[in-house]
C-alpha cells in the first residue's frame, strides 16, 4: 500500500523513507509552520484592528468577527499545507452563508462549531505551535551546525553528538510534522454533525441500498433453495423412474446417464451459488469461519489470518464477506497469482483488512471490479486503497469503522 502520510511512510519503510520525498515534505511543512505561525500573530492583530474599525456596523461583536475572519484565513492555509504530510484532503466544514454581505457571513460563521475550533487552532498556532516548529528545526539543524562549526581537539565528543543529531534529523522532523498534522486534522476536519444535509442523505441512501441488497440476496437464496433446487431433485427422481423402463446398455440408457451427469453438475453449481449467496457458516459461525471455509475450496492456496475479539455486527460481517469473496474471485480470474493472503484485525474502533496476492499486478483502481468493492466499503463509511504495481504484488487495504455492542 502506498503511504498517504509522512508517519506511514516512515513506519512502513524506515530505510527507503530516507531517499523518498517525505523528509523534504516534512521539512517544508515545519518551515511553512514557522512562517504561518508568525503570520498568524500579524493576521490576528489585523483582524482585531478590522473588527474595531467595524464597531459602527456590528457594535459589540466586531472585534470577534475580525478574529473569526483571521482564523478562517489561517485555517484555510493550514488545510492546504497539510497536503505536504497527509495526502487525504480536508474538505471545508463551513456551509454557505444564509445571507449575502459581511453581516450574513458573520451571522452564519458565529453559529458554526468549526469556526470556534479554527479560532482555537489559530490561537495555538500563534502562541505555541510555530515556536515548537522553530525549536525542532533548531535542534535538528541549528544545533548540529553550531557543534560542527566549533570543532576542536577538546570538543570532538560534542561534534560526534552533532553529527548523530543531524543524521537523525529526517526522523525527528517527520515525527513532529506527523504529530502536528494529526493535531491540525483533529481541529480542522469536519465533524459528522457538520456534514451537509445532502451528504447525510447520500449516506443514508447508501445504507438503505446495502440493507435492500442483503434482503434481496436472502430472498433469492430462499427462492432458489425452495424452488429451482427442489425442481432439480424432482427431475432426478423422474429420470430414475424412467431408467426402470429402459433396457440397460441401450441408446436410451446412455442418454439417461448423460442427462443424470448434467443434472448432477447443474445441482452442484446451484448449491454452490446458494451457498455463496447466503453461506450458512457465515450466519452460524461468523466471518472468520466463513472465510476459512471459502479459502479451503479456493482453486489457489489462500492463507487466512483473521483475528477478532468477537463477531462483527451483522451488516459489517456480511459486507466484509462479500468484499473478500469478490477480491479473491478477481485474484483467481485475472491476477495469475499462485498464492493469496487475507489478514484482518480489529484495532481502535477500526476493522482493518488486507488482501494480498503474488500475481502480475497492474490492477486498475478505476476498473468496475475495484469500484464495486470500494462502493461496498464506502457504504459503511469505510475507505479502500489499492496498490498494484506492474509485476506485482497487489494489495487491497480496507479500513471500516467498527464498534461492538
Amino acid at each position: 500500500m502506498q503511504p498517504t502520510t509522512a508517519w506511514q511512510a516512515m513506519a512502513q519503510r524506515p530505510l527507503s523513507f530516507l531517499t523518498s520525498s517525505w523528509p523534504w515534505r516534512s521539512l517544508a511543512y515545519l518551515g511553512g509552520g514557522v512562517l504561518v505561525g508568525a503570520a498568524a500573530v500579524l493576521v490576528f492583530a489585523l483582524g482585531l484592528a478590522a473588527g474595531l474599525a467595524l464597531l459602527v456596523v456590528l457594535i459589540g461583536v466586531a472585534p470577534l468577527v475580525g478574529l473569526v475572519l483571521a482564523s478562517t484565513v489561517v485555517a484555510t492555509v493550514e488545510r492546504r499545507r497539510l497536503r505536504l504530510v497527509d495526502l487525504d484532503r480536508l474538505t471545508d466544514p463551513h456551509r454557505t452563508p444564509d445571507a449575502p454581505g459581511l453581516r450574513g457571513w458573520a451571522a452564519t460563521r458565529l453559529k458554526e462549531q468549526a469556526t470556534w475550533r479554527e479560532l482555537v487552532f489559530t490561537l495555538l498556532s500563534a502562541a505555541s505551535l510555530w515556536w515548537l516548529d522553530l525549536l525542532v528545526l533548531g535542534f535538528s539543524f541549528g544545533l548540529p551546525a553550531t557543534l560542527i562549526a566549533a570543532t576542536s581537539a577538546d570538543t570532538w565528543p560534542w561534534t560526534v553528538f552533532g553529527v548523530i543529531v543531524l543524521l537523525a534529523s529526517p526522523y525527528t522532523v517527520t515525527s513532529w510534522a506527523g504529530a502536528r498534522a494529526a493535531m491540525a486534522r483533529t481541529f480542522l476536519a469536519p465533524r459528522d454533525t457538520e456534514l451537509g444535509e445532502e451528504l447525510r442523505e447520500v449516506r443514508a441512501s447508501q445504507s438503505r441500498l446495502l440493507d435492500s441488497f442483503d434482503a434481496e440476496r436472502v430472498r433469492i437464496e430462499r427462492d432458489l433453495h425452495d424452488g429451482a433446487q427442489q425442481h432439480l431433485v424432482s427431475l432426478g427422481m423422474t429420470l430414475g423412474l424412467m431408467r426402470l423402463d429402459v433396457e440397460e446398455g441401450s441408446a436410451q440408457d446412455e442418454l439417461l446417464t448423460q442427462a443424470e451427469r448434467q443434472l448432477s453438475t447443474a445441482h452442484q453449481e446451484l448449491r454452490a451459488l446458494i451457498r455463496g449467496l447466503n453461506p450458512p457458516v457465515l450466519a452460524d459461525h461468523g466471518l472468520v469461519a466463513a472465510i476459512e471455509d471459502y479459502a479451503g475450496r479456493f482453486p489457489i492456496p489462500v492463507t487466512v489470518d483473521l483475528k477478532l475479539p468477537e463477531r462483527l455486527p451483522r451488516k459489517l460481517e456480511s459486507t466484509m464477506y462479500y468484499v473478500i469473496n469478490e477480491a479473491l474471485t478477481n485474484i483467481a480470474r485475472h491476477s495469475g497469482a499462485t498464492t493469496a493472503h487475507v489478514h484482518g484485525r480489529y484495532h481502535s474502533d477500526l476493522f482493518i483488512l488486507d488482501i494480498k496476492d503474488d500475481g502480475d499486478g497492474g490492477l486498475d483502481p478505476a476498473g468496475s471490479g475495484v469500484t464495486g468493492l470500494a462502493d461496498r466499503v464506502s457504504a459503511l463509511d469505510g475507505r479502500m486503497r489499492v496498490s498494484s504495481p506492474v509485476g506485482g504484488p497487489t494489495l487491497v487495504h480496507v479500513e471500516v469503522p467498527c464498534r461492538f455492542a
